[in-house]
């Protein structure tokens, strides 16, 4: 059978530029002028927090986005620099670059391409699952830590003091306190200032663009009354004009001391990027590919970091902004990049006077709706376990560092997995009154139970992890009836794989059961479970008429058995269902 090539499956911007209307161009255009002018501030912000000068925020606010807007599945996700990403880029890269050398932009800039290569592999191998192994409680405990030592290391663009670099929140606000009484007046006022005032416009007008407003009036106070003259740091001289094609030679050694992070900054954007596209498509009644969304940042970050772009993804403030200012396309994000470019090319010398401060507040109030305390609150009331993870994870990333925390936060998801899946749900059934069902005795305290009659249902594949305890609780369960028990049905119906241990347990079990005079049978067993069981000789063991289609059909025929000849001692029944 021949399959028709779609170049839309790898192009998806060519999907919606066919039905394209002058009505999807009047969302665009008002979502992209207003992300775009979101973005300058922010962009510059999140560079500043990367280690990178401002104008490499901006950099990186153009080239992603276009071609994120081709290669991606999302129509309203906003592409470009995160708070996130900026901290991961500045403690992992950190570690091998004085912070804002050159030698540092440029190990950020092949950090951007080794993230494009990560994550457009992933999406054509389809590895999208990877992710799987970042548990939401571990991104959450993960976040929140990031976003109070986000927080905390803007402190000293904030209040205008100086404060080592490090990621320790405890150094740092140790810092703070050693040096409370050098912090500038002027700065401090211009910061917390800035934050007053965006929370204020963001009380009024979530899509006004707040950012952007106490950027204007930063500049304007600092120039008229020459605060830089008096203390205020500012960002200076931008560099106008378009970032220009580099290709980056290839140097083996850094790529090898940035794997880490460049491993972690293609997990953790991939997850906030698909989390926020998925909210947005559902909302929107279409949906997303998963990994197609990974050739999307993939290719992004890939094509970014020949234009001097630091990694980059989707973020939430933004494609929020985006959606609510009626993006439909990726068109949205093409006049948003138009927007950045232009300002590069011909506004650069107006941010000369933009205070630190300014940009520090930015992020302060952008990073402030990612401490979680609401997924903390709920975890208390419904998941202790999944707060224990979430905890352990911000912890780890408070005490140990960014990259560790993260690491804590995998293993330990990968632990309990491991963990859950050797000890799975299992219990004994019994009949709710007359009827055909059959439910657990413990959530079901009337289901009626018989002394000769053990029903069990195990709720997992049975494989070499669980086998044990498998084993285990049949143990107890059967020497609980002592010599009252006749038979064991085995409700297979959750069993939806069976690996060679848990054939070679159930030979055992069946082995075991004949020399005690107990009969089995098996129950609800799924089609692919019963073919391994026929293969593995286990079905000639047991006898094709000891396996029934429910436990219903298993002790009809039983007690129809029994009723046959009470006297007679038991044999195989000759019921095939």
């Amino acid at each position: 059978m021949k399959h028709s090539f779609n170049i839309s499956q790898f192009i998806p911007m060519l999907e919606w530029i066919r039905n394209y209307s002058s009505d999807h161009f009047k969302g665009d255009l008002n979502a992209g002028l207003t992300v775009g002018i979101m973005l300058i501030p922010q962009g510059m912000a999140y560079a500043v927090l990367a280690g990178l000068p401002p104008v490499y925020g901006l950099y990186a606010s153009i080239v992603p986005l276009v071609l994120y807007a081709v290669f991606g599945t999302s129509r309203q996700l906003a592409v470009g620099p995160v708070a996130m990403v900026s901290l991961l880029v500045v403690a992992g890269v950190g570690e091998f670059a004085e912070i804002g050398s050159d030698r540092f932009i440029q190990l950020a800039i092949m950090t951007a391409m080794g993230v494009g290569v990560f994550q457009l592999l992933m999406g054509v191998f389809r590895m999208g699952f990877l992710v799987n192994f970042l548990s939401h409680p571990v991104l959450s405990g993960f976040t929140s830590a990031a976003a109070l030592i986000i927080g905390a290391s803007q402190l000293k663009n904030l209040l205008g003091i100086d404060l080592p670099r490090t990621n320790y929140i405890h150094e740092i606000m140790a810092g703070v306190i050693d040096k409370a009484g050098n912090i500038d007046p002027y700065t401090a006022a211009i910061g917390l200032g800035s934050i007053v005032l965006i929370a204020m416009i963001r009380q009024w007008n979530r899509t006004f663009p707040s950012a952007l407003a106490v950027v204007v009036i930063g500049i304007s106070v600092t120039a008229v009354f020459g605060l830089d003259q008096r203390g205020v740091a500012v960002v200076g001289e931008i560099p106008r004009g378009l970032p220009s094609l580099e290709v980056l030679s290839f140097d083996p050694g850094a790529l090898q001391q940035l794997l880490p992070t460049i491993l972690v900054i293609s997990l953790v954007g991939y997850m906030e990027s698909i989390a926020v596209a998925k909210a947005i498509a559902n909302k929107h009644g279409y949906k997303v590919d998963p990994n197609q969304e990974l050739i999307g940042l993939g290719v992004a970050n890939i094509g970014g970091a020949l234009f001097q772009s630091y990694p980059t993804t989707g973020g939430f403030s933004r494609t929020a902004v985006n959606d609510q200012a009626g993006a439909q396309t990726g068109m949205a994000s093409i006049i948003s990049a138009a927007i950045i470019a232009l300002t590069v090319l011909l506004l650069t010398p107006l941010f000369y006077y933009l205070p630190m401060a300014v940009l520090a507040a930015i992020i302060i109030v952008a990073v402030a709706g990612l401490f979680d305390l609401k997924e903390m609150k709920s975890l208390w009331k419904t998941d202790r376990k999944d707060l224990a993870m979430l905890a352990t994870t911000f912890l780890a990333t408070l005490v140990l560092g960014i990259e560790e925390g993260i690491l804590v936060g995998v293993v330990l998801s990968l632990v309990v997995v491991i963990y859950s899946s050797t000890k799975p749900h299992s219990t004994e059934l019994g009949r709710l009154g007359d009827t055909k069902n059959f439910r657990n005795i413990n959530r079901y305290p009337e289901a009626k139970t018989e002394d000769s009659v053990l029903v069990y249902r195990f709720d997992s594949q049975l494989y070499f992890a669980n086998v044990t305890y498998f084993q285990d609780r049949l143990e107890d369960m059967i020497a609980a009836r002592r010599d009252k028990l006749e038979l064991l049905i085995l409700d297979a119906s959750a069993i939806h794989d069976i690996d060679s241990t848990g054939i070679h347990t159930l030979k055992e079990l069946i082995e075991d059961l004949k020399a005690k005079g107990i009969t089995f049978f098996i129950a609800g067993a799924i089609g692919p479970v019963r073919d391994k069981l026929k293969t593995s000789e286990v079905v000639s063991r047991m006898g094709q008429h000891n396996f029934f289609f429910d436990v219903n059909d298993a002790m009809s025929a039983y007690h129809e058995e029994r009723n046959l000849d009470p006297d007679v001692e038991y044999s195989p029944l000759q019921t095939n269902c």
